[in-house]
């Protein structure tokens, strides 16, 4: 049966997009970013409907229902240091909590998924050009000052979630300058309750292979977790930052850090935390709760 629905389920999920689009393009200019943040969030959720994808958020760097109506109330910003694994991880996160993304920019010139990134405010990132990082890092401080929520794909690639790449730490010095909390941040896919690789977004993979799988899957769920908060400090450098955060994810998913276990990198990475350069378990006690 699910064969037979996931063609219904696609259709409905391109009249979404165009629709997204639409609002993107005719209401964004006269509304607030708080307005914004909010129809943002609703949508995204609605993706995650029309793919039969259940969303579950552990633990929050915002109030929860603050969260939902797109408030920020503290005077900084966080940034959101969070494993990869598909295209699909910016919405359940923009679902969970208002955010800007940085990835790179091939991903804006993607039809209707690119254009739909650049419309919610995604900062691009041109890969191998000179002063591209310090560029970034000038972009993200600012946004942090502004009480934005920054989400950083550490590993600057996709794999199938099943281990954790090393991750970059470029993109953490701007928050280790302005002072804000690093919150690390976990993204599990389970279908009938077990973890699987169905989401996943990786090798030589499409676009469109990868959205069947979504569509076809059994009882798919996803589950952003946010773990415990980093306290920004002038005696951790950006490397050890980078290094604690990952064990944190590590630990509340299960994962070995040995090299062994680290899945092969995917040519099919939607964003990027800058790879040209570099190479205690903690797990959330906040209540789960569902968003349907």
């Amino acid at each position: 049966m699910r064969y037979i629905v996931a063609p219904l389920r696609a259709l409905i999920l391109l009249l979404h997009i165009v629709e997204g689009i639409a609002i993107s393009g005719l209401l964004f200019p006269a509304l607030d970013q708080r307005n914004r943040n909010r129809i943002i969030g609703a949508w995204s959720r609605g993706l995650l409907r029309i793919c039969g994808m259940r969303l579950l958020v552990a633990g929050n760097p915002l109030d929860a229902e603050l969260a939902r109506q797109g408030v920020t109330p503290c005077a900084k910003g966080r940034m959101l240091l969070v494993n990869h694994i598909s295209w699909i991880d910016v919405f359940a996160l923009l679902g969970a909590l208002p955010s800007r993304f940085v990835a790179k920019s091939e991903i804006g010139r993607w039809p209707l998924v690119g254009w739909l990134v650049t419309l919610v405010g995604t900062l691009y990132i041109e890969r191998g050009r000179r002063h591209a990082v310090a560029a970034m890092n000038h972009r993200v401080r600012a946004r942090l000052e502004a009480g934005e929520s920054i989400v950083v794909f550490a590993e600057g690639t996709t794999t199938e979630g099943f281990g954790l790449l090393p991750f970059h730490s470029n993109l953490i010095a701007p928050a280790l300058e302005v002072g804000c909390p690093i919150w690390p941040t976990a993204l599990r896919y389970t279908e009938q309750g077990v973890q699987t690789t169905a989401a996943g977004f990786v090798g030589d993979m499409g676009l469109v292979t990868s959205l069947w799988n979504i569509l076809v899957a059994r009882d798919l769920q996803v589950e952003v977790a946010y773990l415990t908060p980093l306290a920004p400090s002038a005696e951790r450098t950006r490397h050890q930052v980078a290094n604690l955060a990952r064990a944190t994810i590590a630990g509340h998913l299960g994962i070995a850090l040995e090299p062994a276990q680290h899945p092969q990198r995917g040519s099919g990475e939607t964003t990027t935390a800058a790879p040209t350069v570099d190479s205690q378990p903690a797990q959330s006690s906040a209540q789960a709760s569902a968003s349907q």
